[in-house]
């Protein structure tokens, strides 16, 4: 049976990525008609709200409420108590908090990639896609309600709704061309991009409402050229003090701090760009946030696996292999571990393989004990799970 590769974070959010990086990416605000009927009901729905209010006894700043965009004291739908024998405080209230919904007030869930698995999963993907990280609000809405006066924000967003719809007015984006705004009801499924800095509101709705707005926080080259300039300011010799009454010698002042520039210049130009890029990808690299559902499970059945055990990638990933000398370095997304040279062509293999049969390893590591070694410490580390089948 051939896989059909369900499409990546980006695809789904644009309909198609390689035209959207190639003509939007930046450039101007877009809207997206759903694709797929389902939209991002994998993500994200009404039930999954409820339950998470209800049961998960989340905790202020991860919730908040506001209404016609103002906000509305925690006081009033959180409460406190005792975990064991400690006071915990800003706790959701969950029939204080309904009947706020009730009464018009939108749920706000903050940072939800870092604790609601499926937005984590795709956070995840989109942050490896586009090399710039991620983070994720849901804004759940009730039928009537005022919405957001006209606002901007200072990152790129993609808007993704969830359920029900919501009507949306995008004005042009800073480097785009003046045009009239955009004036989209957006349905399930449907999808909004806008650069950072495009105005925009959303109007009063006549149904209920949930969409996701990813954030995207957009590195500059400013951001990329910084790092090279903090290695050359380390330099002792800019430790000198400026001489004193150096403003009362602006000709004399002028002439040293040229020379200090043209020193700087020299030092940045002879910096290796290629060590200072590697440097910069290998901590985009080992510091995203870990995805590790499952590990703990896992880690119970590692110790019986042989080589008949499948085993394949964690949804979200990451292995990237450095080598060095008698040593390896495995980047995993959020850590780095370092290996013994000889594993380079096991590591490799693994890394190009969505999932395998621990035996498929032989031919770079001839000992069964060894390969079962490996895999054991590639399940800890979170790279790869135990291929269960399904249940039938």
């Amino acid at each position: 049976m051939i896989e059909v590769r369900a499409a990546g974070a980006l695809d789904r959010a644009t309909g198609d990525a390689a035209s959207f990086l190639r003509e939007t990416w930046g450039r101007r605000a877009t809207f997206a008609e759903a694709a797929d009927p389902n939209g991002y009901g994998d993500l994200l729905t009404f039930e999954d709200v409820d339950r998470m209010l209800s049961t998960m006894s989340l905790r202020t700043p991860t919730f908040r409420l506001v209404k016609a965009g103002e906000q509305i004291p925690e006081s009033s739908y959180t409460r406190s108590g005792t975990t064991g024998s400690r006071p915990v405080s800003g706790m959701a209230d969950p029939a204080r908090i309904f009947e706020r919904f009730r009464q018009g007030a939108t749920i706000v869930l903050q940072g939800l990639h870092r604790y609601w698995e499926p937005v984590a999963g795709f956070a995840r993907e989109l942050d490896l896609e586009l090399g710039h990280p991620c983070q994720v609000n849901a804004y759940v809405t009730p039928p009537g309600a005022q919405g957001l006066a006209l606002h901007s924000d200072p990152h790129d967003v993609f808007v993704l709704q969830a359920f029900g719809g919501k009507h949306w007015e995008v004005h042009a984006a800073p480097g785009e061309s003046q045009r009239d705004p955009i004036q989209a009801v957006v349905s399930t499924g449907d999808a909004i991009y806008m650069p950072a800095g495009t105005p925009h509101a959303a109007a009063t709705q006549e149904t209920l409402s949930g969409h996701l707005t990813v954030g995207v926080h957009v590195r500059s080259w400013r951001d990329a050229l910084s790092e090279a300039w903090t290695r050359v300011e380390a330099d002792e010799a800019f430790d000198e003090p400026v001489p004193a009454g150096w403003h009362h010698e602006m000709a004399s002042f002028a002439s040293a701090l040229g020379d200090r520039l043209e020193s700087a210049a020299h030092r940045l130009t002879g910096l290796d760009a290629e060590a200072l890029a590697r440097s910069r990808v290998d901590r985009f690299l080992t510091t995203r946030a870990p995805l590790l559902h499952g590990v703990l499970t896992d880690q119970l059945s590692a110790g019986a696996i042989d080589d008949a055990t499948s085993v394949r990638r964690r949804r979200g990933s990451v292995c990237e292999i450095r080598a060095d000398g008698e040593r390896i370095a495995v980047l995993l997304g959020d850590r780095r571990i370092e290996m013994p040279a000889w594993l380079e062509p096991a590591m490799r293999t693994i890394a190009g393989t969505p999932s395998f049969e621990i035996g498929d390893l032989a031919p770079h590591v001839a000992d069964a004990e060894s390969r079962a070694v490996l895999v054991r410490r590639l399940v800890r580390e979170g790279l790869l799970t135990l291929d269960r089948p399904a249940a039938g």
